[in-house]
């Protein structure tokens, strides 16, 4: 059925407090270290930070980075620091990447802050205390848990505007993936739902055992749910119970993080870090793998794909459609070049 095995292990000499997917690997924050690992288990860098990083996030060669009040910027090539930093009253408690470019930050006095890809500020939103960032629907419209437990959508565009999803309360809620996430009611039961900004498209309870969730991700099998006790649960969702059980006897402690569709980390807080792998998923996983290798290469050349994709940027504005196509092209933006070659077609240059 399954064969999911631990594929590496790597002990932390300090107490970890946050874990990130980068490039395949894992970034870990231990002490006051940050370590980049790679999928093979090497270690890529290790750099001294000023304060306990608590929180992180990844995104085209970019760590962003929760510590003490601050919010720090950090390229994941050498784990140099890129922008010197950003505070606010209160501190921040969560941070996720917003597609397209770009970060969201929660903020402990109830404001969402939104930042560019290097970490310059940009605008804040009044949202109300923030438990949980959820995910984005797309790059306008982001979904969050409150500090009650309900579920809002926020459309972070020119006139912000936010509402209520439904008034039902959630214990618990994990990050959106791939459109999907996981909710847990305050009885115990847990649901899956597809939400978008009014509502839902899909909301079904999968089971009503006993599970106590720290985390929840999907992989290529459906979704991996990372127990209270250091256990991992198998949910298809089908049966309505949990079908595997990953870790019995081990302590898999309170972090997961999913690294591809066939590759997950789990990590304890005293400092032990699993990569697991499944072998079984691996033809489903080559297009997770190319996109993560790309992503790394991505983060070496990030420089240069930007100053080619604002020459492709001021090529379209300027009206110059075939010069535009081929830098996006050469960028892989393949959604761009369909837009502007039925652009030519209809209109021409």
């Amino acid at each position: 059925m399954m064969s999911w095995s631990i594929s590496w292990s790597w002990q932390a000499s300090e107490r970890v407090s946050a874990i990130a997917a980068v490039e395949g690997g894992v970034v870990v924050s231990n002490g006051l270290e940050l370590t980049l690992i790679e999928s093979d288990g090497s270690i890529r860098w290790t750099v001294k930070t000023l304060f306990r990083i608590h929180s992180i996030n990844y995104q085209n060669g970019i760590l962003a980075a929760l510590a003490a009040h601050g919010f720090y910027v950090i390229s994941t090539t050498d784990g140099s620091m890129l922008h010197e930093g950003r505070s606010t009253f209160g501190g921040f408690n969560d941070v996720i990447a917003r597609p397209g470019g770009g970060w969201i930050l929660s903020g402990k006095e109830g404001q969402l802050h939104l930042f560019s890809h290097e970490g310059v500020g940009i605008k804040r939103f009044k949202t109300g205390k923030v438990r949980r960032l959820v995910g984005w629907l797309d790059r306008e419209h982001i979904i969050w848990q409150s500090d009650d437990g309900k579920l809002w959508c926020g459309r972070l565009g020119n006139n912000y505007s936010k509402r209520c999803l439904e008034d039902r309360i959630w214990s618990w809620v994990s990050r959106l993936d791939q459109g999907r996430l996981l909710l847990q009611t305050s009885s115990g039961e847990i649901w899956e739902g597809v939400p978008h900004p009014f509502g839902w498209d899909y909301i079904e309870k999968l089971q009503s055992d006993s599970l106590e969730p720290m985390e929840g991700i999907r992989c290529g099998d459906g979704w991996w749910v990372l127990g209270i006790e250091g256990v991992l649960y198998h949910l298809s969702g089908l049966q309505g119970e949990s079908d595997g059980i990953l870790g019995q006897s081990m302590n898999l402690g309170d972090l997961l993080q999913k690294v591809t569709t066939d590759s997950m980390v789990t990590g304890t807080r005293n400092g032990l870090i699993r990569m697991w792998k499944a072998p079984h998923l691996a033809d489903s996983e080559r297009e997770s793998r190319y996109k993560a290798a790309a992503e790394a290469a991505m983060a070496r050349d990030w420089d240069e794909r930007k100053s080619l994709f604002d020459k492709a940027r001021l090529a379209e504005d300027e009206g110059r459609l075939s010069l535009a196509v081929e830098l996006y092209q050469s960028l892989g933006r393949r959604e761009d070049v369909k837009r502007l070659l039925k652009r030519q077609k209809e209109g021409g240059e």
